[in-house]
């Protein structure tokens, strides 16, 4: 699952692979929106409520918004850089251990918050917690050759919309067997987004900051294997 990339992957392999990245994005993004109300995967929504705020000159609050999303983007810049490198010694499994990478930073500001004695301050764990999905988003995005895109939702959603009338457009099987594996995909990423979604809000108020460690499980244990 983290080896193929691109056209040599197969849609159980995208399949499996964006419902597992999109169940931890869908986690990490709510149960950081309950603590400190700001999203992590949400970059539309950031760059918004970044021009909203400019727009009346809460200048404070716009920064931290944007804060956000360049954490998001250095998140990405990150892990091109680690694919970049891995490729050029020819590391097979550099995917995996970028999502590792992943994993150990959601362990670390879990524990952070989890045991900091003062509250910390939301931007920066919002951040942190933004270039994680950067890191996931950029890695599922190269791997699937851009099919899987974990928590670009809206986008998703797009696809989705337009694979349905596209559908409803054709008539012969061959075309529709081209565009159902991607319908799927598209509606499997969003469901496990919002059950990820649902899990993070319930884990943080069982858990709080140690649901962040509980959402790089599934991470570990999907790149486990590919280490050796």
């Amino acid at each position: 699952m983290l080896i193929q990339e691109g056209d040599k992957r197969t849609p159980a392999t995208d399949l499996m692979l964006a419902s597992i990245l999109a169940f931890v994005a869908g986690g990490v993004n709510s149960a950081g929106f309950l603590a400190y109300h700001y999203f992590s995967a949400n970059m539309t929504g950031n760059v918004s409520m970044t021009s909203d705020h400019l727009a009346v000159s809460q200048l404070d609050l716009a920064l931290g918004f944007l804060t956000i999303v360049a954490m998001f983007i250095f998140g990405a810049f990150t892990a091109s850089i680690l694919i970049e490198i891995g490729k050029r010694q020819r590391r097979s499994n550099i995917y995996a251990l970028t999502l590792i990478v992943e994993a150990v930073l959601l362990i670390l500001v879990g524990l952070a918050v989890a045991l900091s004695a003062q509250p910390l301050n939301g931007v920066l764990v919002v951040g942190l917690l933004s270039l994680t999905m950067g890191i996931q988003n950029a890695a599922s995005t190269r791997i699937s050759g851009s099919r899987v895109r974990t928590t670009h939702v809206s986008g998703v959603a797009t696809d989705l919309g337009v694979g349905l009338a596209m559908l409803l457009g054709v008539s012969s099987g061959a075309d529709r067997l081209a565009i159902v594996p991607r319908l799927k995909l598209h509606l499997v990423t969003i469901v496990f987004f919002a059950l990820g979604g649902v899990l993070g809000v319930i884990g943080h108020q069982l858990l709080g900051g140690v649901s962040f460690c509980v959402f790089a499980i599934p991470l570990i244990i999907l790149s486990v294997r590919y280490l050796r």
